[in-house]
């Protein structure tokens, strides 16, 4: 006999699904069974949230959605953060739920809630699974994930539904959509018309280039038109960094927006490809006037944030897009002030890399000594500003992080999930104290796994972001201070190798021997209390 769960999981397995991540409980051992027979393994993880995460990790290189799993209650709530993140991160994700059969909910309200209720406006789609029509639920739960913005979906499964017999013909697998096209027409015309007469274009470019596969287009495009790329850290990469027209990440330092906005002021000719602003502090809202400036908006959905507005907007496939705006023929000189090439060069004086200690030091420590094409994740908070303006991506996905919905402890299991699907790269991940703490015992995990990522930790005792903005309103150092923790010790004791360091030197001879490690390697870098003041 063909179980529901046989079905779903094969679906899945066709998706290229070959890890699923969560913890067992009596109601989704059906689902746990399924998942193995066919291929894909579940991985035991200490808590959802941060088995989530590790799922996206895996994703970023294999392009397969992220599974969750999570048996009913407690195991299910424990996912609404990386949830609610993987809807706001446009990560396809399937989000699989244990469930009591819903007679028996009439009479027992033990754990008991509406879980697809609460699931069901922090993904595209919930779904109860229902026997007969399996086949069709995993069919929908992966296209809807994978389709443009991407995103999680749920599937609730009742015991018995996992354990009845499914369908005995299995609807064909539904192939994503061709990517759009823009239709020629006014719009098309006028849009070449403005590409055609910019003096001085600039693009912003954001994550639906890494969906489409655009990021070749779009370097052919900017330097067919001399327009400089200014992308979101989710983006970073699409245009190699060491590039003259690339400007590097953008959207939550001040710092770095003074040397940006003036180019966004001075322009003639805003593109937006594929940006999605839900990366972006409040400080890009509205920063272009398209009563003065025209403003060519791709994106792969329709824009309902007003965020910002555009002139003439295509929902369409970015690359394709792209091609269409010029004939293929090169340009006049663009910028021709030099006004690009001075804002490169403020934006790199603005993050020194001369100090004799501090984050930036740690940050260029692990730039020069990690080797080209290494994979870094990022937590939240203040080095996470500070990281993405300095950490140089040569490609896309070489920086992962929480861009949109921006939480706390993501950036250890992230890189566990690299570390996973791309066992032959150098993975780093950057934390701050707090946010380590929060995801400690997945080291656990990570030692049974034996990954090998490397682990940065930035100890100031502090959550140093809120910190700096409690002193920034002028109101009394109240709940920001955290206890000075032994990192190194903690890294060890769950099978890890740990350092501790407080200089270059020390920094650059961990990160040696830590890539010669076989296992993990935590590396506490212990700066200054208020070491950002001044950075961000």
């Amino acid at each position: 006999m063909t179980r529901a769960a046989d079905i779903l999981a094969a679906r899945l397995y066709r998706a290229g699904c070959r890890y699923a991540f969560g913890m067992a409980g009596g109601e989704v051992l059906t689902l746990i069974d399924a998942l193995e027979k066919v291929g894909i393994q579940v991985i035991t993880v200490k808590h959802e949230n941060t088995g989530g995460f590790i799922a996206e990790g895996v994703w970023h290189r294999s392009q397969a959605p992220a599974i969750v799993l999570a048996t009913i209650g407690p195991g299910a709530m424990n996912a609404v953060n990386v949830v609610v993140n993987a809807l706001q991160d446009r990560v396809p994700m399937v989000v699989l739920t244990g469930a009591i059969d819903p007679d028996e909910g009439q009479t027992y309200t033990h754990q008991i809630l509406d879980q697809t209720q609460v699931f069901r406006p922090i993904t595209k789609a919930s779904f109860v699974l229902e026997p007969k029509v399996a086949d069709v639920i995993a069919d929908k739960a992966v296209t809807i994930a994978m389709e443009p913005r991407q995103g999680p979906v749920h599937i609730d499964v009742p015991i018995s539904a996992a354990d009845a017999p499914g369908p005995s013909a299995v609807v064909p697998d539904r192939s994503l959509a061709t990517p759009v096209v823009p239709a020629e027409g006014a719009d098309l015309t006028r849009a070449r018309q403005m590409v055609a007469e910019a003096k001085r274009p600039i693009i912003v470019a954001g994550l639906d280039i890494l969906t489409d596969g655009s990021a070749t287009d779009l370097q052919a495009f900017a330097e067919r038109i001399g327009a400089p790329v200014v992308t979101s850290y989710k983006a970073k990469g699409v245009l190699p960094e060491d590039h003259p027209l690339c400007l590097g990440g953008a959207g939550l330092s001040p710092l770095a927006d003074k040397h940006l906005m003036p180019l966004f002021h001075a322009a003639d000719l805003i593109i937006c490809a594929g940006y999605d602003p839900i990366e972006m502090r409040t400080g890009w809202r509205n920063i272009w006037d398209t009563s003065r400036v025209n403003v060519i908006d791709i994106s792969a959905d329709q824009n309902h944030h007003y965020m910002h507005h555009a002139s003439l907007n295509f929902v369409a496939d970015t690359g394709a897009t792209l091609r269409l705006l010029t004939d293929g023929s090169g340009v006049d000189a663009r910028w021709p002030d030099g006004q690009v090439g001075h804002a490169k060069a403020a934006l790199q004086a603005a993050f020194p890399i001369d100090d004799d200690w501090g984050p930036a030091a740690a940050i260029d420590v692990c730039r020069q000594v990690l080797p080209k094409g290494t994979l870094a994740t990022a937590d939240s908070g203040a080095h996470r500003i500070l990281l993405s303006q300095m950490w140089r991506c040569d490609a896309p996905r070489e920086l992962v992080q929480s861009s949109a919905f921006c939480t706390m402890g993501c950036a250890v299991p992230l890189a566990m999930g690299l570390a996973l699907a791309a066992p032959d790269r150098t993975v780093v991940s950057f934390s701050g104290d707090g946010g380590f703490l929060m995801v400690a015992g997945e080291l656990a995990t990570a030692a049974e796994l034996d990954l090998r990522p490397i682990l940065v930790v930035f100890v100031d005792s502090s959550l140093a972001l809120i910190e700096l903005k409690q002193r920034q309103r002028q109101l009394a150092n109240n709940a920001v201070d955290l206890h000075h923790h032994d990192f190194a010790a903690i890294g060890q004791a769950f099978g890890g190798v740990g350092y501790t360091v407080r200089s270059r030197d020390a920094l650059a001879q961990a990160l040696v021997e830590a890539q010669n490690a076989e296992t993990f390697s935590v590396i506490a870098v212990e700066i200054d209390r208020q070491a950002y003041d001044g950075r961000i």
